[in-house]
């Protein structure tokens, strides 16, 4: 048999292989052939359609963005247009890196790093990682998300003089000038206000 006229699946295969899908199968009635066909099933983000209900035509990498900027409450976890986009220029950017040789790992990293591009320092995360490690003994930790959600809108002026979207942030001087300002604003919220 020629295996020349069938096409070419191995980048769209490695791509879900990569991404931990399960193997069935699919017929292609051109060829007469069973080509294997790995489904994304059993990811957690794919997995959970009460948390991503009206969400269900985005692509994995969407649904992985989605469920990241959710986690970590970005703002533009509300923005679908923004997170097509970026979903889409990961997978281009996938497709183009195996298409140019890339390893499927290799080319998973790369999308990665467009789908994630300036997305590495969410306010909340960063203040939570402020009160756990500077303040555990003072706030009980079954209290820390609705301290910090409190909180978080009156140390916005902080946050606003620092460039959170440079992926190196948390390796310049400025991260622990920040993390210094808001242990001071913590300070002042528990001594003027309390837990």
């Amino acid at each position: 048999m020629d295996c020349s006229s069938i096409p070419d699946y191995t980048h769209t295969l490695d791509l879900v292989v990569a991404l931990g899908g399960i193997p069935s199968a699919f017929f292609l009635p051109s060829s007469n052939m069973i080509i294997p066909f790995i489904h994304p099933l059993n990811s957690k983000v794919m997995n959970n359609k009460k948390k991503n209900e009206g969400q269900t035509d985005f692509s994995y990498y969407g649904l992985y963005l989605l469920d990241y900027l959710r986690n970590n409450r970005f703002e533009q976890a509300t923005d679908t247009a923004f997170i097509r986009e970026r979903a889409d220029r990961a997978a281009d950017t996938y497709e183009r890196a195996r298409l140019d040789g890339y390893p499927a790992e290799g080319a998973q990293e790369l999308a990665m790093n467009i789908l994630l591009r300036g997305l590495h320092y969410s306010k909340h995360a960063i203040l939570r990682e402020v009160v756990e490690s500077e303040f555990a003994d003072d706030v009980p930790e079954d209290k820390q998300d609705g301290f910090i959600a409190g909180l978080l809108p009156l140390v916005d002026a902080v946050f606003s003089i620092y460039d959170l979207s440079d992926d190196n942030f948390a390796l310049s001087p400025d991260y622990d000038l920040l993390r210094t300002e808001l242990t001071g604003a913590v300070v002042l919220y528990i001594e003027e206000y309390g837990i």
